[in-house]
């Protein structure tokens, strides 16, 4: 996963775990592409203050990761429903003498969903 995107996820799913100072400032960095000159300026510290707190927040939100695997449950689900959604295409668009294996593949497919919750 591209880093940004992995950064945006962890925080989208474990950010108000965050204090609110390292909120804001890990905001600037993941959805504001804002440099860590412009987000020092703004929170009254150094460049090297908000390098080390971006570090820290992406320790913590990994560690979270690890111990509750949200995002990877997340992104499982998102696989096998874009399964469903290739399946249900496909159905449609052919004539299938086989409509009972569509049916198990989607059921199947449902019931992976289901036990991941």
């Amino acid at each position: 996963m591209e880093k940004i995107v992995e950064q945006g996820l962890l925080y989208d799913f474990y950010g108000e775990l965050l204090t609110q100072h390292q909120r804001k400032i890990y905001e600037g960095v993941v959805y504001e592409n804002l440099s860590l000159s412009e987000i020092a300026a703004e929170a009254g510290i150094s460049r090297q203050g908000v390098h080390d707190i971006i570090k820290r927040c992406d320790k913590a939100l990994l560690a979270y990761e690890e111990k509750l695997q949200l995002v990877a449950r997340f992104v499982k689900i998102k696989e096998r429903m874009k399964e469903m959604d290739a399946l249900t295409q496909e159905y449609e668009q052919n004539e299938l003498q086989d409509k009972a294996a569509y049916c198990r593949k989607l059921r199947q497919l449902s019931v992976d969903i289901l036990e991941e919750l």
